[in-house]
């Protein structure tokens, strides 16, 4: 849809000059050719950039007749694009770091004063993931950022997003943070993730010196042939499952016990649904809090979930006791939470 309503005026104003003022092909003087103008959407408001272009007036030149533009107009923003990559930025963080859906990151960027449609938030979204396929796919950067560091310690693990569905398996540095491979596959076979672990291993220009994973049978057989002699260690968080495994189930036995004293809800929610005053409203909220206790799962051994039950319903007991010892307010008004 086209835009329905003029832009706003530049806030601010910025002149971009070349950084040479000479060919670098024949050595001869780069003239100023014209100026032209475009209007940036930045998070610090609307910016008019002035860049200056030269060219190469040498006939004789590769050159000749070349527009040179100003480097600092790359590292503020895309080719032809209307919006500043700080802008790109925030929106691939809110995307990904909050996980917030296009209508949530439009709100977000509406009170910085950035005039933009929800289609304009997603075509955002898409260069961010261009930006990041990009420096992800960058060989020589990261050839020299592992050369660097002199050695690798490989993380490997697959994820299926449902049954039946392809495996996506990444390799990754965890020195580093580098993505070495990611590649999907129909199994999880010995000889698949093999081959995945030999072509990693001939592109890398520094040796793997040990290898992390979970305990899947096949991954370790997989190391055991293609890494011979490197060190291969579970994940920490498999350990800890392991050595917290009793603790765990002791904790959803408790959590168990506890819900029995505390399933009664619903018919007394029932029961002050019609009701408006303070202490009806009061005992819905504590209705709503056990509720919300009861389904607030923790996933061991890092989050003990009868562990936080005891902890929530110990904080509403004080309320309920109160309510009690009130017995309600006065008798005879319709509320068949207080007795008549």
């Amino acid at each position: 849809m086209a835009r329905r309503t003029p832009r706003p005026a530049a806030t601010m104003q910025q002149t971009l000059a070349p950084n040479q003022s000479r060919c670098w092909a024949c050595g001869g003087p780069l003239w100023v050719a014209y100026h032209c103008h475009r209007t940036l959407a930045t998070l610090d408001g609307l910016v008019r950039l002035t860049l200056v272009v030269r060219r190469c007036q040498n006939p004789t030149c590769a050159h000749d007749h070349r527009p040179y533009r100003p480097e600092a107009e790359g590292a503020l923003a895309l080719p032809h694009g209307e919006f500043g990559l700080d802008v790109i930025v925030l929106v691939g963080k809110l995307r990904y770091a909050e996980h917030r859906s296009i209508p949530e990151i439009y709100d977000a960027l509406s009170p910085r004063g950035l005039h933009l449609a929800e289609r304009s938030v997603t075509n955002l979204l898409e260069r961010y993931e261009e930006l990041v396929a990009l420096h992800l796919g960058d060989a020589t950067r990261r050839r020299e950022r592992l050369q660097q560091q002199g050695r690798i310690v490989l993380a490997l693990d697959g994820r299926q997003p449902d049954v039946g569905h392809e495996v996506l398996w990444v390799l990754r540095d965890c020195l580093s943070g580098e993505v070495l491979l990611a590649r999907s596959l129909l199994g999880a076979t010995q000889t698949e993730l093999v081959a995945l672990l030999e072509e990693v291993q001939q592109a890398l220009p520094v040796p793997i010196c040990g290898v992390i994973s979970d305990g899947q049978h096949s991954i370790r057989r997989a190391v055991r042939a293609a890494l011979p002699g490197v060190p291969h260690q579970l994940g920490q968080f498999h350990y800890l499952r392991e050595a917290a495994r009793p603790i765990a189930e002791a904790d959803r036995h408790a959590k168990k016990e506890l819900k029995k004293y505390v399933r009664g809800v619903r018919p007394i929610e029932r029961a002050v649904e019609a009701c408006d005053d303070p202490e009806a409203a009061r005992i819905r909220g504590d209705c709503l809090a056990v509720r919300s206790a009861l389904t607030d799962d923790r996933r061991p051994p890092l989050g003990a979930a009868g562990l936080r039950l005891k902890q929530r319903l110990d904080a509403i007991h004080p309320s309920l006791d109160r309510i009690e010892k009130k017995g309600g307010a006065s008798p005879g008004n319709g509320c068949p939470c207080r007795p008549s």
